[in-house]
């Protein structure tokens, strides 16, 4: 089983698209790790031998920025914004979107459920 940066890999995946289970690696990111480990993107996780591991953790360690190193970074650039009360930090604040979207209709995601109306009865028929 191969374990990198504390996450289990799926065993049935290619090695390029495994990685990406890690947060903060994507499909790039993860072609060039391999590149620079020298591990072929096309053999899948359960074959690959622990020194091709060993290398890719390194890789990876080298680059840095991954799973939890990674959140708290952008945990912390979202409360520095915040303590300093620029639009974005309001934003995210009041739980809307922070980069121009409109939210007369649509961002649901941000804003959650439609809330009921009060004092607003149903049409029965």
């Amino acid at each position: 089983m191969a374990r990198i940066a504390g996450v289990d890999l799926p065993l049935n995946r290619r090695v390029e698209v495994g990685l990406t289970y890690i947060f903060g690696i994507g499909t790039a990111r993860s072609q060039a790790l391999l590149a620079k480990a020298g591990v072929s993107p096309d053999i899948r996780v359960k074959d690959l031998t622990e020194d091709e591991v060993a290398r890719i953790r390194k890789a990876i360690q080298d680059e840095g920025g991954v799973e939890g190193d990674l959140r708290k970074k952008i945990q912390m650039d979202v409360r520095r914004l915040m303590d300093i009360g620029s639009y974005r930090g309001m934003r995210h604040r009041a739980g809307l979107p922070t980069r121009g979207q409109r939210t007369h209709t649509n961002a649901r995601t941000h804003k959650g459920p439609r809330r009921a109306i009060a004092g607003k009865k149903k049409v029965t028929k």
